[in-house]
C-alpha cells in the first residue's frame, strides 16, 4: 500500500463510536506481520481522518481507510531512527452499525517500514498492520521478535522438495525423510521414524539435512514455519519412494507430522 499525503477535506474525526471487541491476534497473525516488518513501533494516535472511498483503491467492503497522525511512544524493533511525529494509512473494519472504532488517544502497535525521503511517514506491511496496544500484546510481540532475531532462527519454508521412505528390517519399521525448500536456499528437512509397537517419532532440522532436533512446540517460530506454510498432504510429485508401499508410507508419515502440528489458526480478516 503506497503512502501518500492526503488533503484533509473534513475536520479530523473525534470518532465517538465505541471500540468494537478487541481483536484477538493468534500467534500466526503476529508472525505474519512481524516477519516482514523492519520496524515495530508503539505509537499514540493523535488525529484521525477517513480517506474518501474513491481515493482508497483496493479497500474491502465494510472497511474504511484512515489517515492517521501519531506520536512515537517506543521503538519495539528496528534500527531506523524515528522522530516523534508519524503519519500513515491504515484500513480498519466498521462495526455492525457502520461506525469506525475510536482510535484517538489510543496506543497502537504498528508493523511498518519507513518511506524513503519522506521523514515521519510510515508504510504498514499490510493494510491492517495496526493493533490496539495492551501490555500482554506487547509482551507477545517482543517474545516473537526474540525468536525471529535469535541466531539460527528457523528460516522461511516455501514447500516440499522431495520425500522418500526407506523401510526397515522389521515389519512396521521405517524412516521417511522429507526435504523442504527454504526461501534463503538453506537446507531444511523433516524425518519421521517408525518402530514396531511404538508411536512414530518425528523431528525437523532447519540447518542440516538430518532432522535430529525434535518436533517444534506449538506456537513457536519453528511450528509456524511448517504448520502455516506446508501443504496438508504430501505433493505427489515430491514423493520419490520406489515402491507403491513405500510411497504410501511416505504420504502417511507426512500426514502424521502435519497432524501432530495441527492447524494454523489465523484471525485476521
Amino acid at each position: 500500500m503506497a503512502v501518500i499525503m492526503l488533503p484533509i477535506q473534513s475536520a479530523l474525526m473525534a470518532a465517538d463510536s465505541p471500540i468494537p471487541p478487541v481483536f484477538q491476534a493468534s500467534y500466526a497473525d503476529l508472525a505474519d506481520l512481524a516477519d516482514h516488518a523492519p520496524l515495530v513501533v508503539r505509537a499514540k494516535v493523535r488525529k484521525v481522518a477517513e480517506v474518501e472511498p474513491e481515493r482508497a483503491p483496493g479497500l474491502r467492503a465494510g472497511w474504511a481507510r484512515l489517515y492517521i497522525e501519531a506520536k512515537t511512544e517506543a521503538l519495539i524493533a528496528g534500527s531506523t531512527p524515528l522522530g516523534q511525529d508519524l503519519r500513515y494509512l491504515v484500513d480498519v473494519p466498521r462495526d455492525a452499525k457502520g461506525k469506525l472504532p475510536k482510535l484517538k488517544k489510543k496506543s497502537v502497535i504498528l508493523f511498518a517500514r519507513t518511506v524513503p525521503a519522506r521523514p515521519g511517514e510510515l508504510q504498514l506491511v499490510a493494510p491492517d498492520a495496526q493493533l490496539l496496544w495492551d501490555p500482554m500484546l506487547e509482551g507477545r510481540v517482543k517474545a516473537l521478535l526474540g525468536e525471529l532475531y535469535a541466531p539460527g532462527a528457523p528460516q522461511r519454508i516455501t514447500g516440499v522438495r522431495q520425500a522418500i521412505h526407506v523401510p526397515g528390517n522389521l515389519a512396521g519399521e521405517g524412516e521417511t525423510q522429507i526435504f523442504l525448500t527454504a526461501e534463503d536456499g538453506e537446507p531444511a528437512a523433516m524425518t519421521v521414524r517408525r518402530s514396531p509397537g511404538m508411536d512414530p517419532v518425528w523431528g525437523v532440522s532447519f540447518s542440516e539435512l538430518v532432522a535430529g532436533t525434535g518436533a517444534p512446540a506449538p506456537e513457536t517460530l519453528g511450528w509456524y514455519r511448517l504448520a502455516c506454510f506446508l501443504p496438508t498432504n504430501l505433493p505427489q510429485g515430491a514423493n520419490i519412494s520406489d515402491s507403491p508401499a513405500d510411497r504410501t508410507a511416505a504420504a502417511q508419515d507426512y500426514a502424521y507430522a502435519m497432524g501432530q502440528m495441527g492447524p494454523c489458526p489465523r484471525n485476521r480478516h
